[in-house]
């Protein structure tokens, strides 16, 4: 076997594709835990505020 690295063109686009999945999968967890932070932050409804049902 050799030892030469693969500095290939299709080996530079899947390392490419990894990182940006890498940061898209990143960027999506914090968007997601900012919501979650920003909903536990607010107040239910006062009960005679609350929508009827029927």
């Amino acid at each position: 076997m050799s030892d030469d690295t693969d500095t290939s063109l299709a080996g530079k686009a899947a390392l490419a594709a990894g990182a940006a999945i890498g940061s898209a999968a990143i960027a999506a967890a914090l968007l997601f835990v900012k919501r979650r932070k920003s909903r536990a932050d607010e107040k239910p409804a006062h009960p005679e505020q609350a929508p009827e049902t029927d």
